[in-house]
């Protein structure tokens, strides 16, 4: 049997029923409801986070060896770029540089290198985010290291061909010299012997009796460009290829033929003084793509330590006035 409450009513002096109005009951009603929300969400996440179920300890233990694994990973994958970075490095450094090949620039090794950012939280990636992450970076290791393989195939191809370069590149002198006396003028600011004024000399001067054999001082195809009467008379120009170009002037006689394949140390023509010259003599220029070099830098094949360091004091110490 339901319990009937009364009060006493101080306006009327009497007892009477106590009624409880809608709005209160609702109120109650809703006030109670959510303190049993309230209070079911706080049960169920310390029973979560005290007892947790086995397949969120599971999940849990996966992605924590997840982390760590790509930490593992990630470190090797560090180590690997940086050795790498090493390989490029001394590509470009050494290895192009003995042959004389020009560095590959990072846009050519890679045609889409992504800077990797340092994350800074690992724990906050999803799987997806992590596999992507280290698949970029796979991706982009693996497109380096392929084209250091082409690179290393390049540079394999160079080596082959250095010893044929190596017999292009002039490294005797043009004349016998065995005494070191015929350098009469060296490469520089000469006197011109016709007009009397400061002019670049950009050869050698070999001074010789008219007759004397020129010889070829590297591999190489003769060019003879003919007579030149006010520059260099008969002359013969060699091109030894990989840049580099020899010119022989003032011959008496030119042997070789225009196209002629020749040998270092083939005789090629005459001494003589032929063109814009005061006395026999072999005029002798080095270009390198096509600026003139001083040529007493090329001249290691037949002379010693000794020899070479007089040839060169000779050279700079010579006449002030050259024979062209």
């Amino acid at each position: 049997m339901k319990k009937v409450k009364y009060y006493y009513n101080t306006h009327t002096l009497r007892y009477e029923k106590l009624v409880t109005p809608l709005r209160v009951k609702l109120l109650r009603f809703f006030g109670f409801m959510s303190a049993l929300v309230v209070s079911s969400a706080i049960v169920i996440y310390l029973y979560n986070r005290f007892f947790p179920r086995p397949t969120d300890i599971e999940a849990k233990k996966k992605y924590e060896a997840l982390r760590d694994n790509y930490a593992i990973i990630n470190g090797k994958l560090k180590g690997l770029q940086d050795q790498m970075a090493a390989l490029e490095k001394r590509d470009n450094e050494v290895y192009r540089s003995i042959f004389e090949a020009n560095p590959l620039p990072d846009s050519a090794r890679v045609k889409v290198i992504e800077k990797q950012k340092e994350l800074e939280k690992v724990n906050v990636m999803s799987d997806d985010a992590l596999e992507k992450s280290i698949a970029s970076q796979l991706n982009n290791l693996a497109a380096r290291i392929a084209f250091q393989f082409t690179s290393y195939d390049v540079i394999a191809k160079l080596i082959k061909n250095q010893d044929a370069k190596l017999a292009c590149i002039p490294a005797i002198q043009p004349v016998s010299n065995k005494q070191l006396t015929r350098i009469a003028s060296g490469f520089g600011m000469r006197i011109d012997p016709v007009y009397g004024t400061p002019k670049m000399h950009k050869g050698l001067d070999f001074t010789a009796a008219q007759g004397t054999p020129i010889y070829a001082t590297g591999d190489g195809v003769a060019e003879v460009p003919g007579y030149s009467e006010s520059g260099f008379g008969n002359h013969v120009i060699i091109n030894h290829g990989y840049g580099y170009e020899t010119l022989y002037g003032h011959m008496v006689r030119v042997k070789v033929r225009n196209g002629q394949r020749v040998k270092r140390g083939e005789v090629i023509g005459w001494v003589g003084s032929t063109g814009k010259s005061t006395g026999p003599h072999c005029h002798y220029e080095v270009h390198i793509n096509g600026d003139a070099v001083d040529p007493v830098y090329f001249f290691y094949n037949d002379l010693n330590a000794e020899q070479y360091d007089r040839l060169l004091k000779l050279a700079a110490t010579g006449s002030a006035k050259s024979f062209d």
